[in-house]
């Protein structure tokens, strides 16, 4: 039987990929999946580099905004 993925199988299935897709559409693929990869990184730092802990009650007193809620009107 030999190997499931052999040298010469592994190249066969490429072959056949891109006469199916196209090197330009693969080419477009692999720039996508690039760049989703890269934003997924930037974003994990990101959130590595927030503050764990919640501002204290004395940190986060700010202003009250004061208003007057009137009813919904139906049309």
């Amino acid at each position: 039987m030999g190997d499931l993925f052999a040298p010469s199988h592994l190249l066969l299935i490429l072959l056949i990929v891109v006469l199916i897709f196209g090197t330009k559409k693969l080419r477009n693929i692999g720039s996508d999946l690039g760049g989703a990869v890269k934003g997924f990184k930037d974003s994990m730092k990101e959130e590595q580099n927030k503050p764990t802990e919640l501002p204290r009650q004395e940190q986060a007193a700010g202003s009250t905004i004061e208003g007057e809620v009137r009813e919904k009107q139906h049309s």
